[in-house]
């Protein structure tokens, strides 16, 4: 991929719209392109052409019992985190209940089944490289609601979407569904493998009133992402800078976040998105405590940053200790030393927020 990074500095921010190119957008919980497939709403947020071909995303709403069958992506590494309510997940000979924080790791041609349990089940769901929605685009129904059916008005056959999904890479094996394990699934793979990560663990690295958990990591992605849940409280803004490498993406889970995009300060609560391509200029700071963000950096080459600016632990939840800090600010002495050896360049001190002061 080949971006214009001056012309990415310059660019206003996209709102609830996906940009047809990659540049700078939010987009606001609910919004994107939506299909209901199989009585599921799936919420599309990015798509290759909005990321230069890195990755896309979505979101998946269904109801209890709303489900999709085993399935395999050739050429596609995919993750998951459950949002809201729960489902049970098939991958890799094994099964697990998932709830809200908890997620799961997809290598291309790996089986993929689950079924929802909950009235109310959201996940998220990212791949790379870009085109694995490319299926649902086709198989689903595009759709003006926000919400997943009471009563599914799309059924697909498995004629249908064997037809569809054989073009992309994408097959239905027969597997059996075995029954779910109450494993608890603490670590990250050291390769590339299938596994489940329970909320709250996964590489953690803590820093005063936050902590940073690495959910996948490059080495479990062929490098083309890592994904990073940063939990904390009220922060500052770090100074503003821009990466010319990779792509930096930025979805609230719980609290408030402001994101300085540009120039335009984005104020992003639960379910929101925004995705800073190269050159996008930006820093963000939390708003509220026990926030939540998840991040998704693709590739990965900004990976080795969090160490130097966090350090490893084993605690679960991070200290409160009642004082902003700044999420993600390396010490003064390794910042010139962090853009020589890593994919960042600062461009000024941090700026002074004018919108939002009084909520």
């Amino acid at each position: 991929m080949t971006t214009d990074l001056e012309a990415v500095h310059t660019f206003t921010p996209l709102r609830n719209e996906l940009p047809g190119a990659p540049v700078p957008y939010y987009v606001a919980n609910g919004e994107g392109e939506r299909y209901e497939v199989d009585g599921q709403l799936w919420t599309i947020i990015a798509r290759t052409q909005d990321t230069g071909g890195l990755f896309d995303a979505a979101y998946i709403s269904g109801g209890r019992g709303a489900a999709t069958g085993y399935h395999a992506h050739r050429d596609h590494q995919r993750s998951f985190m459950v949002i809201k309510g729960s489902v049970q997940v098939w991958l890799g000979g094994e099964s697990r209940v998932l709830v809200p924080g908890d997620s799961f790791t997809v290598p291309p041609g790996t089986p993929l089944a689950y079924r929802m349990l909950a009235h109310h089940t959201r996940m998220l769901t990212w791949s790379a490289p870009g085109g694995a929605l490319t299926y649902i685009q086709r198989l689903g129904s595009p759709v003006d609601s926000h919400i997943h059916p009471n009563r599914p008005d799309h059924s697909s056959s498995p004629g249908r979407r064997a037809e569809i999904g054989a073009p992309l890479g994408i097959t239905f094996p027969d597997e059996e569904e075995v029954e779910a394990s109450l494993e608890w699934d603490a670590r990250l793979p050291t390769g590339i493998e299938p596994y489940f990560l329970r909320a709250g663990e996964g590489d953690r690295l803590a820093y005063p009133n936050g902590m940073h958990s690495y959910l996948c990591r490059g080495a479990n992605t062929r490098h083309q992402y890592f994904a990073l849940l940063s939990q904390g409280g009220p922060s500052e803004y770090f100074a503003r800078h821009f990466h010319r490498e990779h792509t930096e993406n930025f979805l609230c889970l719980s609290g408030r976040i402001w994101l300085h995009a540009n120039g335009e300060d984005i104020l992003l609560t639960p379910g929101d998105f925004v995705h800073a391509p190269a050159g996008t200029i930006h820093t963000f700071a939390f708003d509220s405590h026990h926030t939540e963000m998840l991040g998704i950096l693709a590739p990965d080459v900004f990976e080795p940053f969090f160490g130097h600016i966090a350090d490893p632990t084993t605690d679960h939840i991070y200290s409160d200790d009642n004082s902003p800090t700044v999420v993600g600010a390396p010490p003064a002495s390794e910042l010139q030393k962090l853009q020589e050896e890593l994919d960042l360049v600062i461009v000024g001190p941090p700026p002074k927020r004018t919108v939002g002061l009084d909520i």
